[in-house]
């Protein structure tokens, strides 16, 4: 065998011993270096990180591991980590500090807060980055006592969570999945190709390797997976919702919509008031029991919406028993997509697809719906009783994220995609969008927010959650004249939706003292000074700023926890060092940001691979610990002593919402026999670490599509714990809760908006599917600032803290403004050449790269690529802070003046969340001169005792010696 002893010759020759194990020790744990939470094995050598693989096990990604999975060992052993307690010791952003022990933090973190909660709670104002504890924080916030918190979500794509949760009782991202297997046209919308990448890359390899199904992607950039769609559908940033109100407009002119499903899975013939000025026009008609009405075809007669022997009619008017005329939901539904301004030929101009090819789009969705229909052989029941011998699909499947969540039209445009959804009997039938558990629950989930007046109280827990879902004008977390109680403005009439609150506006309401001074301000995880920022340069000055006339500064303390030195660290007062996803215990609760799938429930756990060489600690035992020293009730036993001594692993295993429902759903009981409920197990997490680090179990298979009607689903869900009463969910084509809010901006109801706030509300709050531009671009000079000026995370990326990472800085270790070809010679810029950047509200500086797969009106860049100087412990000429750069320097956290003296945030008027992509922009040639980005801030100083960043990575030289036979 001549190739084998040749190749054995080869290996002596080179000294290689490819015998040699790459590990000594491989540990299964979950990734955290995005959000898709996939399985891992980490292998270990000698103590240290050799390799990180996927775990062909776990039910995420099925041994599919990206560049950022892989990369996780550069994070873990990354320059940047914090080594030690540190207390600014100079000005703030001064980069002055001094290490102390643990003991000194936590007793100046204890001492600051405690006199919080013996006074007023809700001067903490705590907030959390893209941490994936979140059923964690927000639990410490209610027994803390302040309403003041809240994650991430806020900033970016509650639009996409509220619109969905509202609308059909679950969403896209976590709550949902497109069904791969069966669908036949799937219409992808705003996704780049950081998010949920790995079960997306899976996913399209399945489409593409079927052959059967065509993929359209909308989305103003081509890359990722926009560049292997089938067809590229190049629109303007802002005008999705045109686009897809001129096809449901289409589908409605030709008859081609789902009537049966629409009929029954959905309030589309649920009969509405029409008694303009009256207190209940535009709500539902109900019986005396508090039933909808449904005026029933095959009797002549109104009854209630339940009977499963009705044929509701959807369309025309009727009159109830007091003699009010009524019509159904989707005839007013149908009257509103019909009207002339969702026609292509009119729409076209707006969103630059031309009236042909959204004609075309619609007839292909139709087509795909009602002429490929896909039948799973499964009888079921439906949650009226009635027998199916079968489930019969509508195969078209859609998916949306961040592109069409993160404008201040955004939460219309998520409801319109679900209203075409709904249209075409494709939510959760096969072929279509499916839900994973936990979802569906009820339109809305029945949590509401705690921190009204009498919910807040000194040395006291809220009866409630800071966070939820409210349906009318009581639900509000407003003062008597209608102002805000929560810092962030979150629940009151400027976002009564807010179900994420409204990180974005924090730290300057905090520094305006609008809506009441703050103590402390609380953060982990979130680079506020700097990329999850608008206004950039502003917000370090209000982190900065003093009072003049005591010298204090204006937000008066401010308590950080990261793993890294990061921008944000400058800025704080006391700095707690978290550890890396691999030093640390940590949950992928159901209570949080699951990992299910269409066909199971799933939960997981990260486990620590490795001890910290650092002093340091995970940030969840820092909070446990925190809380049990402040005495919160929650976290310490009747005799005032520790209730989780272990801290998080102990709360993970002991801690329960309500019986037998803790934070994990695998191996409850005694005996680890019992899932989803069940008593608590002491060997709960040994379990988990003996399964790979998760648990996945399957939901029956007459129970896996329809689940919002499934009797047999309903039933599980509730045996499960994931919902409370096994009662069918009906999809929301026509919004109440909108008209609720609605009629208090017409004077009705005892809770009423301010009259500032009126106009607003009643506009906004529309029950009925709407498109209006972006406020932005209504509100500035479009001639002026005539380009689009949009950001999105490469597929490497995803933290900020991936562009400090020594093997993804060599994929992006700078960014440039991408702009159309033909654009750029009308402008008379070349690949290469330096711009100016400006908007409403300031100018950059960014080098220009010229492509063809951009919306001519449009240019872009890659986000939190862009570094300060210092920041991270990259050099200080550093690619990253020299020619990267942020668009967030040119993004407004308000809108522009309007005259009355008031500015609103740069928000979605419903539920408050952040317009990152409304930022319009003119771009001008300028010099190069030293060709370096603007603008440039003072290069922050290294914390103490953080080792120097090689100029050469040589991490693998450490083990070449177990790699060559003669190494010494």
């Amino acid at each position: 065998m001549p190739n084998e002893r040749g190749a054995t010759g080869n290996r002596r020759a080179a000294g290689l011993n490819l015998d040699a194990s790459s590990a000594d020790r491989i540990t299964c744990t979950t990734c955290y270096m995005c959000a898709c939470r996939c399985g891992i094995k980490v292998h270990l050598k000698d103590g240290r990180i050799r390799y990180i693989e996927g775990n062909r096990d776990h039910p995420v990604n099925k041994g599919v591991l990206c560049a950022k999975g892989s990369a996780g060992i550069m994070n873990h052993y990354s320059p940047a980590r914090l080594r030690k307690p540190l207390r600014r010791a100079g000005p703030r952003g001064s980069g002055e500090y001094v290490e102390i022990e643990w003991d000194e933090a936590m007793a100046t973190a204890a001492d600051w807060l405690g006199a919080i909660r013996r006074s007023d709670p809700r001067k903490l104002a705590f907030f959390t980055g893209r941490d994936q504890s979140q059923a964690l924080t927000g639990w410490w916030a209610s027994q803390f006592g302040t309403p003041n918190h809240a994650a991430h979500g806020g900033f970016c794509s509650v639009n996409m969570a509220a619109a969905g949760l509202y609308t059909i009782g679950g969403s896209f991202w976590e709550f949902g999945e497109p069904d791969w297997e069966n669908t036949r046209y799937f219409l992808m919308f705003g996704v780049a190709e950081d998010h949920d990448s790995n079960p997306i890359k899976i996913g399209l390899g399945k489409l593409k390797s079927c052959g059967t199904a065509k993929f359209v992607s909308v989305n103003p950039i081509r890359t990722g997976y926009s560049a292997i769609a089938d067809e590229w559908i190049g629109i303007r940033p802002g005008t999705d919702g045109l686009f897809i109100l001129a096809l449901i407009r289409e589908l409605l002119l030709a008859g081609r919509i789902d009537e049966e499903y629409l009929c029954r899975y959905t309030n589309a013939p649920w009969l509405v008031i029409q008694d303009e000025g009256a207190a209940d026009h535009g709500l539902f008609a109900r019986d005396a029991a508090g039933q909808p009405l449904v005026f029933d075809a095959a009797t002549q007669t109104v009854t209630g919406a339940h009977q499963a022997d009705a044929r509701p009619q959807l369309a025309g008017k009727v009159f109830l028993a007091d003699g009010r005329a009524a019509v159904p939901a989707f005839h007013l539904v149908a009257r509103r997509c019909l009207e002339p301004q969702y026609a292509a030929d009119v729409v076209a101009a707006e969103t630059g697809i031309g009236a042909d090819t959204i004609r075309r789009i619609a007839a292909e969705l139709a087509h795909a719906a009602f002429e490929q229909t896909v039948v799973i052989e499964q009888p079921w029941t439906d949650w009226a009783g009635r027998r199916h011998d079968r489930m019969i699909g509508r195969p078209v499947a859609m998916h949306a994220m961040r592109g069409i969540s993160a404008h201040s039209n955004g939460f219309h445009t998520c409801r319109a995609i679900h209203v075409l959804q709904m249209l075409l009997g494709a939510v959760d039938s096969p072929g279509s969008f499916r839900y994973k558990p936990p979802f569906p629950r009820p339109t809305p989930p029945g949590v509401k927010p705690a921190g009204r007046a009498a919910d807040v109280q000194p040395g006291k827990p809220m009866p409630g959650p800071p966070l939820g879902f409210p349906t009318s004008p009581a639900d509000l977390l407003v003062e008597a004249d209608g102002t805000p109680r929560r810092l962030d403005k979150a629940f009151s009439w400027e976002a009564p939706l807010a179900a994420h609150g409204m990180m974005h506006q924090v730290i300057r309401n905090a520094w305006a003292g609008d809506p009441h001074r703050i103590d402390t301000l609380f953060m982990f995880m979130a680079n506020m000074s700097w990329n999850s920022s608008m206004n950039t340069a502003g917000t370090i000055d209000m982190l900065t700023d003093k009072d003049p006339a005591t010298g204090d500064y204006r937000i008066p303390r401010i308590i950080y926890s990261d793993a890294y030195a990061s921008e944000m660290v400058a800025y704080a007062d006391l700095i707690l060092p978290d550890t890396t996803y691999l030093e640390r215990w940590d949950c992928i609760s159901l209570f949080d940001r699951p990992i299910c799938d269409a066909d199971g429930v799933a939960d997981s756990i990260r486990q620590p691979v490795i001890a910290p060489d650092r002093d340091v600690r995970p940030f969840q035992d820092v909070l446990i610990d925190l809380g049990a020293r402040l005495g919160l009730p929650g976290l310490v036993k009747e005799d005032g002593s520790p209730r989780y001594p272990g801290g998080y692993p102990d709360y993970l295993v002991h801690h329960e919402r309500k019986p037998g429902v803790g934070m994990l759903a695998g191996w409850r009981g005694a005996a680890g026999d019992r899932q989803g409920v069940g008593a608590v197990n002491e060997g709960q997490l040994d379990a988990y670490v003996a399964n790979s680090c998760f648990w996945r179990h399957e939901i029956p298979a007459e129970a896996r599509y329809f689940k919002h009607a499934n009797r047999a689903y309903l039933d599980w869900a509730v045996g499960m714990g994931l919902i409370d009463k096994p009662e069918p969910i009906f999809l929301q084509l026509y919004s109440e809760v909108l008209q609720r809010f609605r009629l208090a901006a017409e004077g009705h109801g005892d809770v009423q908006p301010p009259d500032e706030h009126r106009p607003r509300v009643k506009t906004y709050f529309d029950p009925l599917p709407l498109w209006y531009m972006p406020f932005e671009e209504a509100e500035v000079a479009r001639d002026a600032f005539p380009l689009h000026a949009i950001t999105q995370r490469p597929m490497a990326m995803y933290h900020s803290w991936g562009s400090q990472n020594a093997w993804l800085r060599q994929i992006h270790g700078d960014n440039r403004l991408h702009i159309h070809r033909a654009t750029a010679a009308r402008l008379g810029i070349a690949d290469g050449d330096w711009v100016a950047v400006t908007s409403h509200h300031g100018r950059i500086k960014a080098q220009a790269k010229l492509m063809d797969g951009v919306n001519p009106h449009t240019v872009w860049t890659w986000n939190a690529i862009g570094k300060r100087s210092g920041a991270w412990n990259l050099a200080p000429k550093a690619a990253e802070s020299q020619q990267g750069f942020l668009l967030n320097h040119v993004i407004s956290e308000l809108l522009p003046e309007r005259g009355d003296g008031h500015r609103y945030g740069n928000s979605d008027p419903v539920t408050g969340q952040a317009a990152w992509y409304d930022l319009r922009v003119r771009i001008e040639k300028v010099a190069a001169g030293e060709g370096v980005s603007e603008p440039q801030f003072a290069t922050l100083p290294v914390p103490p005792h953080l080792p120097q960043r090689p100029d050469v990575l040589r991490y693998g030289a450490g083990f070449r010696a177990t790699a060559h036979g003669d190494a010494k």
